[in-house]
């Protein structure tokens, strides 16, 4: 595969699974209580973050006079829908919120990891777009994380 395909390719699904990510904070948020305003804010602001990481990577593809693919991954979907079937069983409670969350923080670094893979052959540009983004998810992860095992 040409090396711009396969950027392009590689840009795309990171796309996808922002996205997932935008949907799976969104959804988190519903199944949040009241009381629960701290960790509201935080995954308004990290669906806030995904947005932005698909806004400059639809930029990147489009300066690669690309396509741009707006979906979201088949993952992402069974991801939320494990959420709603957890949700059922946990009460909505903070800890398995926050557990499930940092599944979906796990998948996403996993993404990213798989990306800057030097098979992909980026450009330095790319490379450091996704280096600068795998950067903040690492620390919403570790967020996120810290968050859960307190509850504990």
């Amino acid at each position: 595969m040409e090396t711009t395909e396969k950027s392009i390719e590689v840009l795309n699904d990171l796309i996808e699974i922002n996205n997932d990510r935008v949907a799976g904070f969104a959804h988190a948020v519903h199944e949040l209580k009241e009381n629960d305003g701290d960790l509201r804010v935080l995954f308004l602001q990290l669906r806030e973050e995904s947005r932005e990481n698909v806004h400059e990577l639809g930029t990147a593809i489009n300066k690669l006079d690309a396509e741009v693919e707006m979906g979201m991954s088949s993952n992402g979907a069974l991801h939320r829908m494990w959420l709603d079937v957890k949700a059922a069983f946990t009460g909505h409670d903070r800890r398995g919120i926050l557990a499930e969350c940092e599944r979906g923080e796990d998948a996403i670094k996993k993404a990213y990891e798989s990306a800057l893979s030097p098979d992909n052959e980026l450009s330095p540009h790319l490379t450091e777009i996704l280096l600068r983004q795998q950067q903040d998810i690492i620390a919403s992860h570790n967020q996120i994380k810290a968050l859960r095992d307190s509850e504990a």
